[in-house]
């Protein structure tokens, strides 16, 4: 057959495909496309070169016709399915499991919220007191006993045989 100068939707017609399909066959197959006058592409293409077997989409029924090949593959299909329900079982479970662990985790960031809140309005409380009470409260202790009970035990025992009996 002679070489012919088709548009990709001319080509579509001939070959019983949309414009579309013509263009990504034209692609896939490198033919050469020239550019017309009128802005169109223009595909030089030899019809006994080229092996083209639409596929049908639907039958006329609507439904595409069962073949011996389907028939051996839906066992295939059901041992992949259940393989593929097993780990969206699994997936399911993981995902029940960080859910949990985070509304753990929500909890003790609650927790710790309060916990800061209660120790910043204690510290608030502390700053609003003069700094000479808060020293005057730190140094008070019993002056008739003379017990240090923050030293060391070998400096009490040197204190306490100094001290007046």
């Amino acid at each position: 057959m002679a070489i012919e100068k088709l548009s990709y939707r001319q080509l579509g017609e001939r070959l019983g495909c949309s414009r579309d399909a013509a263009r990504e066959l034209v692609k896939r197959l490198r033919l050469p496309r020239h550019m017309a006058n009128d802005g169109k592409a223009l595909v030089c293409i030899d019809f006994s070169e080229i092996n083209h077997n639409p596929t049908p989409t639907q039958s006329p029924a609507g439904q595409l016709p069962v073949t011996a090949s389907q028939e051996c593959t839906e066992p295939k299909q059901e041992g992949a399915a259940a393989g593929y329900q097993a780990a969206l079982e699994r997936e399911r479970e993981r995902a029940e499991r960080l859910m949990a662990e985070l509304l753990r985790a929500k909890a003790d960031i609650l927790a710790v919220r309060a916990t800061v809140a209660r120790l910043e309005g204690e510290l608030a409380a502390l700053r609003l007191r003069p700094w000479w009470r808060r020293l005057a409260r730190r140094k008070r202790q019993p002056s008739s006993n003379f017990d240090v009970p923050q030293i060391d035990t070998n400096v009490q025992a040197v204190f306490a045989s100094n001290a007046p009996a």
